[in-house]
C-alpha cells in the first residue's frame, strides 16, 4: 500500500486485526525484514509496517532525514489510518525513530520495544565513523553496503547466516545513495533521549545482542533503574531477529501480550 506525504510516496502495510503493533525497520532495511514477525502476529494483532524515508519503496524527502522527519511521517500515516494507540517495536534506526515519535506523541504509545537500539546519541567515534562512511558511499556504494551488512552480525555467526546476509545485502541495495546519506546525516544529528525513555509511562523492553558490534551492553546497564523497563540480552550480534530468531519472537510476543 502507498500514501502521499509532502509530495512523496510512502509505502506501508496494514495486516490483521486486533490491538495495533507498529514495526519500524532499521538502517538499510525495509518492511520485508518483518515477514517472519508478521506471520506470527497477524492472527492476534493489527500489524502496521512502514518503509522509512529513503528506504524500500518510500521516496527520499530531502538531503537529511532526521529522526523527527521520520516520526512526523509516521504520525501522518497513523492519523490517516485512524489509529489511536499502538505498541511499537523499532530495530536499530527504527528504535531511534520510535523514541522521536514518543517525545512528540507519547499518548499514542501502549508499549515501546527498542530492538538492538538505544536512547543514546552517537559517541564522537560513532559520529566520525558515519562521516567516513558517507564519503566511502559516494565512491563505492555497493562495496560499502556489502561490508556494512556483514559487520552487523556477530563474527562467529557470519558463515552460519551467509544466505541471510546475502538476502539482506540485496534488500539494502534497494536503498538509494541519497537515502543512505540523508539517514546517516540524520542519525549523526539525533539527540540523547534517555529522559524520554524514563518519562514514557508504559511497558518498555530493550532487546540487545550479547556480541553486538555496534551497541555497548555496558551503556545499557545504566538504564536498568528505569521504571517499567526490561532489558533482555540474547546471544548473537546486532541482528537478533535473524541470529536468535526463536528467542526474539518469544520475547516480543510475550511483550505484546503484556502491553
Amino acid at each position: 500500500m502507498t500514501t502521499a506525504y509532502k509530495n512523496i510516496t510512502v509505502s506501508y502495510n496494514d495486516i490483521g486485526q486486533g490491538d495495533t503493533v507498529l514495526l519500524i525497520h532499521g538502517f538499510l532495511e525495509n518492511s520485508t525484514m518483518w515477514d517472519a514477525v508478521i506471520d506470527v502476529l497477524k492472527y492476534t494483532n493489527r500489524i502496521i509496517t512502514v518503509d522509512l524515508l529513503g528506504h524500500g519503496q518510500t521516496d527520499c524527502l530531502g538531503y537529511i532525514h532526521t529522526m523527527e522527519d521520520n516520526a512526523d511521517m509516521i504520525h501522518a500515516l497513523i492519523t490517516r489510518l485512524n489509529i489511536k494507540n499502538f505498541t511499537v517495536i523499532g530495530h536499530s534506526l527504527g528504535g531511534y525513530v520510535a523514541l522521536a515519535f514518543a517525545e512528540k506523541h507519547p499518548e499514542f504509545i501502549n508499549g515501546l520495544c527498542l530492538m538492538n537500539s538505544t536512547p543514546f546519541a552517537d559517541s564522537q567515534l560513532r559520529y566520525e565513523t558515519r562521516t567516513r562512511a558517507i564519503k566511502a558511499a559516494k565512491k563505492n556504494y555497493e562495496s560499502l553496503v556489502s561490508m556494512s551488512i556483514s559487520n552487523l552480525f556477530y563474527e562467529k555467526n557470519r558463515e552460519l547466516f551467509s544466505e541471510d546476509i546475502e538476502a539482506l545485502k540485496t534488500e539494502a541495495l534497494k536503498t538509494p545513495l541519497q537515502g543512505y546519506i540523508a539517514t546517516q546525516e540524520g542519525m549523526k544529528l539525533r539527540k540523547d533521549r534517555t529522559e524520554i525513555l524514563k518519562q514514557l509511562n508504559c511497558k518498555k523492553l530493550i532487546i540487545a545482542g550479547k556480541n553486538d558490534p555496534i551497541l555497548s551492553l555496558e551503556d545499557l546497564e545504566t538504564l536498568k533503574p528505569i521504571k517499567q523497563l526490561t532489558i533482555s540480552v540474547l546471544e548473537g550480534g546486532h541482528m537478533s531477529y535473524i541470529e536468535n530468531k526463536s528467542n526474539f519472537l518469544q520475547e516480543i510476543t510475550h511483550f505484546i501480550e503484556k502491553t
